[in-house]
């Protein structure tokens, strides 16, 4: 490894479904001490068995890291952290890089990456796409937003949990196109839940239906995946992408559409019906339960 992406130590911040297996991954592989940290102390367990180190609060993680990950589902969490990590090291006079691996808002992330700038820090937005197995396995789609050379310096960290990492641009990109990605992927498995229900209304097996869709220009991933996997057997586990997350994803893309002056009639359309679905109870549901309130 050069002196260039040489690290004392890495930290990581949020072990949840997708920080605790992205923290293992980075603990096993990485070659140098992993420092972890989460309010929940029971989501240490996975991290500790491959090797990570316990922090006792975030302060501690910046005193014994000079990389950080963040992996936080609240953005307002994720800015009090980041800028908490930002500040300890500014005070402390070192320089640090913050990476936030969750997905945030496109005006937390400018505003964490100028706190950065303004205390002499570096910041990376990386925000990752795939299911919790794809973390588990270390393949997760990992988009960074950020300046080129400091994107590099952090690479070696990044392949350490995913198998295919995209620049996307300056800071701020990475989140753009994460929001985006998953946005369009919940539009189109809403509008997959909608030919489903009244496919069935009109006497077509649900099979039947996607496996023509397989053979012609209609095919998707989402056909294959969330369509045959939750769809047709009406499986939406909690521990997958839950339905809040996907409401909370989709209501950052209307932001982005809003400030773009884009009128987003399909992100409203499925915000809606995700809205719905977590208060029909469904909250903490695999998102593709969003199908249970068209077949009513």
């Amino acid at each position: 490894m050069s002196a260039d992406t040489a690290a004392r130590g890495l930290g990581f911040i949020g072990l949840g479904v997708m920080g605790g297996p992205m923290c293992a991954n980075l603990a096993r592989k990485a070659g140098v001490p992993v420092i972890a940290y989460d309010v929940d102390a029971d989501k240490l367990r996975l991290p500790r068995e491959a090797g990570a180190l316990h922090a006792a609060s975030v302060a501690d993680v910046a005193t014994r890291a000079d990389i950080v990950f963040l992996c936080l589902a609240d953005g307002k969490v994720t800015e009090a952290v980041g800028n908490e990590l930002l500040t300890a090291w500014h005070h402390a006079g070192r320089a640090g890089t913050l990476v936030d691996t969750g997905t945030t808002s496109i005006h937390a992330t400018r505003r964490l990456a100028s706190q950065a700038i303004t205390l002499g820090q570096r910041f990376v937005d990386a925000p990752v796409a795939r299911m919790p197995q794809a973390a588990i396995d270390g393949t997760l789609s990992i988009m960074a937003g950020g300046d080129a050379e400091v994107v590099e310096t952090v690479l070696p960290w990044l392949r350490c949990m995913g198998s295919d990492i995209t620049h996307c641009g300056p800071v701020g990109a990475g989140q753009v196109v994460k929001i985006l990605h998953n946005t369009f992927l919940f539009e189109t498995v809403h509008a997959l839940a909608e030919a489903l229900a009244i496919a069935r209304r009109n006497g077509v097996a649900g099979d039947v239906l996607f496996r023509a869709m397989e053979l012609g220009s209609a095919d998707a991933r989402a056909v294959r995946v969330q369509g045959r996997l939750a769809l047709l057997p009406g499986d939406y586990p909690a521990g997958k992408f839950p339905a809040r997350y996907a409401l909370k994803d989709v209501s950052l893309a209307l932001e982005l559409a809003e400030a773009a002056r884009i009128d987003a009639a399909v992100g409203r359309h499925t915000a809606e019906m995700l809205r719905r679905t977590c208060d029909a109870g469904l909250a903490d549901a695999y998102y593709p339960a969003l199908y249970t309130l068209l077949d009513t």
